[in-house]
């Protein structure tokens, strides 16, 4: 019963400060929205609302579908290959952008399958990524024993060796590679790396998308791998995290 209040509680207080600091913003984009709207209309009367409407209606679809409107033409592009594979690491990690997802029916019930056999594979690869970090760090501890006769002070240093690794590694130099391919600030880089790690996934920063920008064609493969060890390792961290906690 204690535990199930603090986790409520933690949820309540979270529901106060992201209202608290969100709220405000949603309300004035909200009537921001609503002025480009009416003077739109107000500047060219031959618009109809209901028209309007209805193109922006299509426009919003259309992005959720990856599609965007460069000129007097479209861009496509998220269902390439790369595209495609980018997908398939989302779904079986669980990260789900939701930023794109199958629009066919057979599409949708493939995903599904996919999904069925391919979520119990990803954990049981990342369990054996993680089995073989700790099983490195533990070698490295016994090393330092041997060679520097180290016997309270080696495990302390070498869990602080592999967090400090890992930080570097997959949350701290990441962002700088976003902000060169994507155009994002570190802040939003390092938000979009804990973010993907996490397998929280909002949609809201995906990499490889932007149609202005073009990317290399290692880049996805490289962010994939990032994706699979940096999630092992992130999973350790919450591994301790639960083991403090308990």
């Amino acid at each position: 019963l204690v535990l199930l209040a603090a986790y409520v509680g933690y949820l309540g207080l979270g529901a106060v400060v992201l209202q608290a600091l969100e709220r405000p913003a949603e309300v004035q984009a909200a009537q921001q929205l609503l002025r480009e709207r009416l003077e739109l209309l107000a500047n060219h009367t031959c618009l109809q609302g209901p028209a309007l409407q209805r193109l922006v209606e299509g426009i919003v679809q259309a992005y959720k579908s990856g599609i965007t409107l460069q000129g007097n033409s479209t861009s496509l592009g998220r269902w390439d290959y790369s595209g495609s594979f980018f997908f398939s690491i989302s779904a079986i990690t669980t990260i789900g952008y939701g930023n794109l997802s199958p629009s066919t029916a057979v599409g949708r019930i493939f995903c599904i399958v996919f999904a069925l056999f391919g979520i119990p594979l990803n954990l049981v690869l990342l369990n054996e990524i993680g089995h073989l970090m700790l099983l490195g760090v533990q070698h490295c501890a016994r090393h330092l024993e041997e060679v520097f006769h180290w016997q309270n002070k080696t495990s302390f240093l070498m869990k602080t060796c592999a967090l400090v690794t890992g930080l570097l590694l997959f949350l701290l130099l990441p962002p700088l590679l976003f902000s060169d391919k994507e155009g994002w600030s570190y802040e939003e880089g390092f938000y979009y790396s804990f973010i993907t790690l996490s397998t929280i996934g909002f949609g809201d920063y995906v990499i490889g998308m932007n149609p202005d920008r073009t990317y290399p064609s290692w880049y996805k493969n490289v962010i994939s791998l990032w994706i699979l060890f940096g999630m092992a390792w992130l999973a350790l961290v919450i591994k301790f995290c639960i083991n403090l906690l308990e």
